[in-house]
């Protein structure tokens, strides 16, 4: 039986996955599935870096500005369709390219996501009411209390991603872990998972260099369109809540373009740590030549 691939290409932000998956796919033929969680909504091009009209023109994406902010979209939501899209695609390609900076969408495609229990809505009700009146700080206190285990990989400034571990602790007989922690979903296809990385320093470099374009492409601008919707889960990402808080008068806007570097240096670390836990990941440098890592993708496929 002729294997299928589902080939990851992963690493931190501003790393250069979009020019090398576009070269990958074009060298195999293929298509591009994003799993980059910012990029879904087409309100929003300028500050998630979205691919350039012509980088989409090169090869077929998916995935990419296909949802309003103002819809609910959640990771299962995403691991359905897009399940459901990679295996349509396997009927004309044998090899697909996964390509993306969120952990978690990543995992919920390769892996699967957790079965988790149905939670009475009104303890999401509660911690929604909670955040808005109180902050962040004590549901995250409340987490490492009741998940502790959960409360050291997650990040911990995303209330999204603390307030559905919650709501697991207090509206089921276990805590967010114990159901992370079952076994993986089967998958039709194999997998390979390619990792782009650099030097801290270049890392940090490529990303204030990243947000000085945005700012010059008219990040700005974007933010003001979206600003009466600020409080839209979708929106509270790095690069629109530090632009927000410029508008409310909170910061001067060269302290804002400040805070958007630092807080997307935070978020890179972040997207490490996380996929340096992943032994199946097999890194490249971010200049790498691109026959290295398509070496790489044949000897791969060629032994399995």
């Amino acid at each position: 039986m002729q294997h299928k691939y589902l080939i990851s290409i992963i690493g931190p932000t501003a790393i250069g996955k979009t020019s090398k998956s576009i070269q990958l796919a074009n060298y195999f033929s293929s298509e591009i599935i994003s799993a980059d969680s910012r990029q879904f909504f087409k309100e929003m091009k300028i500050g998630t870096a979205v691919p350039t009209t012509e980088e989409l023109e090169a090869i077929p994406h998916h995935f990419i500005q296909h949802i309003s902010i103002e819809e609910n979209y959640s990771v299962g939501d995403f691991e359905r369709d897009a399940i459901q899209k990679i295996n349509n695609l396997f009927q004309q390609h044998d090899k697909l390219f996964l390509v993306g900076g969120s952990g978690l969408y990543l995992k919920a495609i390769h892996e699967g996501l957790n079965e988790f229990p149905e939670v009475d809505p009104k303890i999401r009700t509660a911690l929604n009411e909670e955040f808005q009146q109180k902050g962040i700080f004590p549901l995250q206190e409340k987490l490492k209390k009741l998940d502790p285990e959960y409360a050291k990989k997650v990040d911990l400034e995303n209330p999204h991603r603390v307030m559905r571990a919650l709501e697991i602790c207090l509206g089921s007989s276990h805590n967010y872990s114990y159901y992370l922690n079952k076994p993986p979903k089967k998958r039709d296809f194999k997998s390979i998972k390619i990792g782009l990385t650099a030097e801290r320093e270049k890392i940090y470099e490529r990303i204030e260099l990243r947000v000085d374009l945005m700012m010059k492409d008219g990040l700005l601008e974007e933010a003001k369109k979206l600003y009466e919707y600020r409080n839209l889960n979708a929106l509270n990402t790095v690069g629109y809540k530090e632009l927000f808080s410029y508008l409310e008068g909170k910061y001067s806007l060269p302290e804002a373009i400040s805070e958007i570097k630092k807080n997307t240096r935070r978020f890179a670390k972040r997207q490490l740590t996380w996929f340096r836990k992943d032994p199946e990941i097999k890194w490249f440098n971010y200049n790498s030549n691109v026959e290295e890592i398509i070496n790489y993708i044949e000897q791969k496929t060629s032994s399995q």
